[in-house]
C-alpha cells in the first residue's frame, strides 16, 4: 500500500472528519482520481510524435496511456472528427497516491522559482487543476531524449475529490502534502 495512502487512513481522516464536524465516515472529501493530460497537436502531421509522448506519460504515470481523438471538427485548427489530438491516463488506487507522492516531493521542488502553487484552481466540487510547462521534471523523463521533434511539452494534472466545496478540497489536497501559496496578509 502506498505511504501517502497509508497517512490518509491514518491520520487525514480523522483531521477532517473533526475540522468540518462530518459525521458520517462515508462523507469524508477523499481523493477520487487523478487525470494527467497531454496534447499533442501536431500528431496530424507526424504519428511518430504521439508514439512518444504516449510512452513518455506511460512511463511517468506508471499505467498505459491511451490517445485521445477529436470529437468534432475545427476548421480554424485543422483538426477533422477523429483525429488524433493528445494523450490521457487516468489514475486510481495505489498508483494514484504514488504518482500524487512522485508530484510532490520530486517534481514540483523541481520548478523554477517554485512559491508553491496557486489557490485559485479550485472548482466548486473541490477539484484541483495544475499544469506544467515540461514534463521533464519527473525523473522517467531524460532532457535529451525527450520528444522526438525535441520540443518541450507540457502536461495537465487534474485530481479529482469527493469534497462538498472548494474549502474541503483545499484543505484535503493540504492534508496531503500539496504545496500552496501562502496566503497574503
Amino acid at each position: 500500500m502506498s505511504r501517502l495512502k497509508i497517512k490518509y487512513r491514518a491520520e487525514i481522516q480523522s483531521k477532517l472528519q473533526e475540522e468540518f464536524g462530518i459525521k458520517n465516515k462515508m462523507a469524508i472529501p477523499t481523493l477520487k482520481k487523478i487525470v494527467v493530460n497531454v496534447g499533442v497537436g501536431e500528431a496530424k502531421d507526424n504519428q511518430g510524435v504521439l508514439d512518444t509522448v504516449v510512452k513518455e506519460v506511460s512511463q511517468i504515470s506508471g499505467q498505459k496511456a491511451v490517445i485521445t481523438k477529436a470529437k468534432k471538427s475545427i476548421s480554424g485548427f485543422k483538426v477533422g472528427k477523429g483525429q488524433s489530438v493528445g494523450v490521457m491516463v487516468t489514475l486510481r488506487g495505489d498508483r494514484m497516491y504514488d504518482f500524487l507522492d512522485k508530484l510532490v516531493t520530486i517534481a514540483l521542488p523541481k520548478v523554477r522559482d517554485f512559491r508553491g502553487l496557486s489557490r485559485d484552481a479550485f472548482d466548486n466540487q473541490g477539484n484541483y487543476t495544475l499544469g506544467l510547462r515540461e514534463q521533464t521534471l519527473f525523473p522517467e523523463i531524460s532532457f535529451h531524449g525527450s520528444s522526438q521533434s525535441g520540443k518541450m511539452r507540457g502536461l495537465e494534472i487534474s485530481m479529482v475529490t469527493t469534497a462538498q466545496n472548494k474549502e474541503q478540497g483545499r484543505r484535503l489536497l493540504e492534508l496531503l502534502g500539496v504545496p500552496f501559496k501562502k496566503e497574503q496578509l
